[in-house]
């Protein structure tokens, strides 16, 4: 009996790319799957047809011969290399294409991260570290305390009672999985007595019980360097969670929150600040003295007649660059402060000039005003 086609039997078009080709393996082999169809001779045989389709179809080699030559590109080859021929290595290979695509759905492999035989490495952690604009500045050699697990100083992380050691698990023969044949199928889970670890515990260690690790409250150092920013991330390699049993710690990450500061805003290494001056001194220039973060004073020349948002550049006075010998810029703005609760002598004096005043004196506000006395045919006043 001829063979049907490959993508007829997933139901899939010939452009398909490998997420299709997986979507459909999984969704048709869940429904023809043995376990679901005990004594069922069609749906094995659907099954068996379906892990063969895919098997050539998701290996772009043999999806390329296929697509040139059809089924004549695997026949003639002997039982054990092309799709037809279901031998050790296919088994093996239809495991891991198993254990990619359904993962835990038929005892997939979460147990491989970590070193396998279930040693999973620790968990990570995360520690939330607020530091002032200052101390993101100069740097900061800081100390942190962390609630985490570290590994049992009584067993030294086996979970076994002192003196005693864990055994070969006797149902995997330490190997922390046991492959479950069905008719022509074999796929491997792990081991229920060990837990894919490869060794029991038969008499635990009673300070951890069992476990290899115990709950403790560490001090760690931390170098905060000059220059970061908020939400800048510090990793401390093996400082996280000890592993079950021995498995390697995870990594402790410290993210950094820089707090608002009361003067300065910052955009990257630039710092930015306003300075407010008043009307008189904008008028007829000043100096000003404006605080710094390293502890010194910038002078800043303010030429007469300046307007309010006028801005200055101090070149290298802002926030150093991250593990670089570069400094970012300080911008400072003018802010010209319009007088209050005069007296009537201010009062006076502010009309004369303001009766004296001239296209020379006040250039923007009569330049304005004449454009909309024109804009509105002279009819402004």
């Amino acid at each position: 009996m001829a063979k049907r086609d490959y993508y007829e039997v997933l139901g899939v078009k010939k452009d398909a790319d490998d997420a299709a080709l997986k979507s459909a393996f999984r969704k048709l082999a869940m429904v023809h799957h043995p376990d679901k169809n005990p004594g069922d001779a069609e749906a094995e045989k659907k099954f068996k047809e379906l892990n063969e389709a895919y098997q050539v179809l998701s290996d772009p080699q043999k999806r390329g011969a296929y697509d040139r030559f059809g089924h004549q590109a695997f026949e003639g080859g002997g039982g054990g290399g092309g799709p037809g021929g279901f031998g050790p290595d296919f088994a093996s290979s239809m495991s891991d294409i198993f254990e990619d695509i359904f993962g835990d759905v038929f005892g997939g492999g979460g147990q491989r991260r970590g070193g396998g035989r279930g040693r999973e490495r620790g968990a990570d952690l995360r520690y939330n570290l607020d530091i002032t604009l200052e101390e993101a500045f100069k740097g900061k050699n800081s100390t942190i305390k962390v609630p985490t697990s570290i590994t049992c100083e009584a067993c030294t992380g086996t979970g076994a009672k002192p003196g005693s050691k864990p055994k070969t698990c006797s149902t995997c023969g330490g190997q922390g999985r046991v492959r479950a044949t069905q008719g022509f199928f074999s796929i491997e889970r792990t081991c229920p007595t060990c837990g894919g670890r490869g060794e029991v515990i038969e008499d635990p260690c009673k300070s951890c019980a069992g476990a290899g690790r115990v709950t403790r409250e560490r001090t760690l150092a931390v170098n905060v360097p000059a220059g970061v920013e908020d939400g800048t991330r510090i990793r401390l390699a093996g400082e996280g969670e000890a592993g079950m049993r021995g498995a390697p710690s995870g990594d402790l990450y410290i993210f950094l929150g820089v707090k608002p500061h009361g003067f300065y805003s910052r955009d990257g290494a630039d710092l930015f600040c306003r300075v407010p001056i008043s009307m008189v001194a904008a008028a007829l220039g000043t100096e000003v003295k404006v605080p710094t973060l390293d502890g010194k004073e910038a002078v800043i020349k303010v030429p007469e007649g300046t307007q309010s948002g006028k801005q200055f550049r101090l070149r290298g006075r802002g926030m150093p660059v991250l593990r670089s010998k570069e400094m970012g810029d300080l911008y400072v703005q003018a802010v010209v402060e319009t007088p209050q609760n005069l007296t009537r002598r201010q009062r006076e004096l502010l009309s004369e000039f303001e009766k004296d005043s001239s296209k020379e004196t006040s250039p923007e506000s009569h330049g304005f005003f004449a454009k909309v006395k024109d804009f509105f045919g002279g009819t402004a006043n």
